[in-house]
């Protein structure tokens, strides 16, 4: 069991994905609106070659300078979570970059460190965007490690305009401690307390980090940049209360929004219209070209609204973000402006910017534990699952998982599992 959950901290299930079929096209449409992915590879201070994807206009204004978002996944996570980052703020002139960390995905690496060496891989990646002309102010969105990496960053480089840090853990001992009781291991205190010893020595050895030292409430004080925290109030893996506690000692101009849902559920409606504005009020990206305006209608409910190049920018972004119904709680900085209705969801956007023909099967597969198709689990690399290597774009109905397709955390827990010795151990841990 120590093995495994090892394991759970520096070796989980890796997402095995076709940038090809899991990906936004090279070339793609939303809102009416031309797009393209632009791949590249960039190398860490390890020697790690980082795969990487860049959603940009097509073709890209010119002179005209564009803000950018780095979405950060989760530690079984990969480029494809980004994919409905994309859907929500390419059409706000927002671009968005993503990559595998090293260890995760298709990037070099065997090991991942929950934030610790992922932070200098998102220090590469700012690095890279700075050098870039067309690129203004940058933003960071992280989910569960992405949203730790995010932070520690983050306290390194107060140049960040802006952070979005959904479901981060304030430190990384007292989660494993948590993980025990939660998972009812029978093991006296002083007996756990061994075992992370233990642990904190192998992961040392093999990961070349060291556990005690990922605190977020250490660089929470020290952090002035406006942050935006989210957390599932029905989390049993990252408690609410981790967020609550970096909130709390955070320095900077903050908001935190709590949803229904547990850790791996798919994000509310108001939560992304949430991330949109605040976004939209960090980033300050330009007005969308007059141009547009005739294709924003398709997506947008704009009643006798006409988008102009002189339009009121306030308004404009009520459009572009289409803020929900006044019966949604939805807490907002533009309350000036009167509401637009979105006519579509999220959902409903992502389904239309590619087709899903060759991704269905992905979202109809729900293999357990104990079905059939399991002994053919035991025959990946690495102890992974079919589930665990699949993904599906940004898993459509599960954002954010890691690599799994459950629909809660007791189902898709089930799903990420290691196979050692031809056993399968059912973990319930791939979380982060």
């Amino acid at each position: 069991m120590i093995d495994q959950f090892i394991n759970f901290v520096i070796r989980p299930p890796r997402a095995d994905y076709n940038p090809e079929q899991y990906l936004w096209e090279k070339e793609f449409t939303l809102a009416g609106r031309q797009f393209k992915r632009q791949d590249l590879e960039l190398t860490n201070a390890r020697g790690h070659k980082l795969r990487c994807s860049h959603y940009l206009p097509s073709p890209f204004p010119e002179e005209t300078p564009l803000p950018c978002v780095i979405y950060c996944h989760g530690n079984s996570g990969c480029r494809a979570d980004a994919n409905e980052a994309a859907v929500i703020l390419l059409p706000s002139n927002i671009t968005v970059f993503t990559l595998d960390f090293s260890g995760s995905g298709l990037s070099d690496g065997d090991y991942v460190s929950l934030g610790w060496h992922e932070r200098d891989d998102l220090k590469i990646v700012v690095s890279y965007l700075r050098s870039e002309r067309q690129i203004s102010r940058i933003g960071l969105w992280g989910r569960s490690m992405g949203a730790v990496t995010s932070l520690l960053y983050g306290a390194e480089d107060p140049s960040i305009a802006g952070m979005v840090l959904d479901s981060a853990f304030s430190n990384l001992f007292d989660l494993m401690m948590e993980l025990v009781d939660v998972y009812k291991i029978r093991l006296p205190k002083f007996t756990v307390k061994m075992a992370v010893q233990y642990m904190r020595r192998v992961i040392q050895k093999k990961a070349k980090f060291d556990i005690m030292d990922l605190n977020c409430l250490k660089v929470a004080p020290k952090t002035f940049i406006p942050a935006l925290f989210g957390h599932a109030s029905e989390d049993k893996f990252i408690q609410p209360h981790h967020s609550d506690l970096i909130f709390k000692s955070y320095a900077g101009d903050k908001n935190v929004i709590k949803f229904d849902g547990d850790h791996n559920s798919s994000r509310p409606q108001f939560y992304y219209d949430s991330v949109s504005i605040f976004f939209f009020n960090v980033l300050r990206p330009p007005q969308i070209s007059s141009a547009c305006s005739s294709k924003l209608e398709k997506y947008y409910d704009l009643g006798d609204l006409k988008v102009g190049a002189g339009m009121d920018e306030s308004l404009l972004y009520e459009i572009i973000t289409g803020i929900e119904t006044e019966s949604t709680n939805v807490p907002s900085s533009s309350s000036a402006a009167p509401r637009v209705l979105m006519t579509k969801p999220v959902s409903e956007l992502v389904s239309e910017v590619a087709p899903l023909a060759r991704l269905d099967p992905m979202l109809t597969r729900n293999i357990r534990p104990d079905s059939d198709e399991q002994s053919n689990s035991q025959d990946k690399p690495n102890g992974q699952s079919d589930e665990c290597c699949s993904y599906t774009s940004s898993n459509r109905e599960s954002w954010g998982r890691c690599s799994s397709l459950g629909g809660s955390d007791e189902e898709s827990s089930a799903d990420c599992t290691a196979a050692n010795n031809g056993n399968q151990v059912a973990l319930r841990l791939c979380l982060l």
